[in-house]
């Protein structure tokens, strides 16, 4: 390989190797944000179910480790030394099978995770106290933002504990009340009452908002998934053929503290 064709090599995988290292605390952030968020359906989900927690540490670690890679690439590409380029490259073989890999068990598993994800919502909404906790708040933030009533619609709540002892009247959630109707709230109170048996509420369930959503959005994901695997593959490919053309390890170019 010319020295030319080196040199635009190095500076080509340091760009890609940049890349992967923002790609990877985009990664992480969105672990972060999984652990952290109060206000979503993943606030909602996170406290019952562990498979979701363990999924948030996944995702922080495996962004921590593709900013390390990253690092690592960058310096192995602008100093040429072989070891780290042969690490780099075994490194991202391995996460892009396991990115195939994952990729496939979602597939295959999606019914069992939308099965989980209704049992959890389902538990929830029978539990909701109305006592304006983490998770409740943010349930109470879905469906007024998504203006949707419970999970596969509103008579999931008729399951509910508090709404099937009450005295007080008929009730139900005020985050699923339809602002084109006036709101009767009980003080300190997740409960609204009603006047007549038919509930001033939003019909749809939250589930076919989440759903629309998602189809909606697929593009993206799917842009985003498709995007870091070409970033991958190139950084693949280029980092096997600068340390194929570096012929001995130089260990005098890399700075000394």
């Amino acid at each position: 390989m010319g020295k030319g064709c080196i040199t635009a090599t190095k500076y080509f995988l340091f760009l890609f190797n940049l890349i992967f290292f923002l790609f990877g605390s985009m990664i992480m952030g969105f672990g972060l944000w999984i652990l952290l968020d109060n206000q979503s359906v993943i606030a909602v989900l996170q406290d019952s179910s562990m498979a979701l927690k363990v999924g948030s540490y996944i995702l922080i670690g495996v962004g921590s480790f593709s900013m390390v890679l990253g690092f690592l690439g960058c310096l192995g590409a602008i100093y040429e030394i072989r070891c780290l380029l042969g690490l780099y490259f075994t490194c991202l073989l391995l996460i892009l099978l396991a990115q195939v890999a994952a990729a496939v068990l979602i597939y295959f598993q999606r019914d069992v995770l939308r099965e989980e994800t209704t049992e959890v919502v389902t538990k929830i909404v029978a539990n909701y106290p109305g006592q304006n906790k983490t998770t409740e708040q943010a349930w109470d933030y879905i469906q007024r933002t998504m203006q949707c009533c419970g999970w596969n619609g509103h008579i999931d709540w008729t399951a509910n504990n508090v709404m099937k002892n009450s005295t007080a009247g008929n009730l139900y959630p005020c985050s699923c009340h339809n602002t084109s109707f006036p709101q009767n709230n009980l003080a300190d109170s997740g409960f609204c009452e009603a006047t007549s048996n038919d509930w001033p509420i939003y019909q749809m369930g939250c589930l076919e908002n989440v759903e629309s959503w998602l189809f909606s959005n697929y593009g993206v994901i799917l842009g985003i998934c498709l995007g870091l695997a070409v970033i991958e593959l190139l950084g693949m490919i280029l980092s096997m053929g600068l340390c194929k053309s570096v012929h001995q390890e130089d260990y005098t170019k890399v700075p000394k503290y």
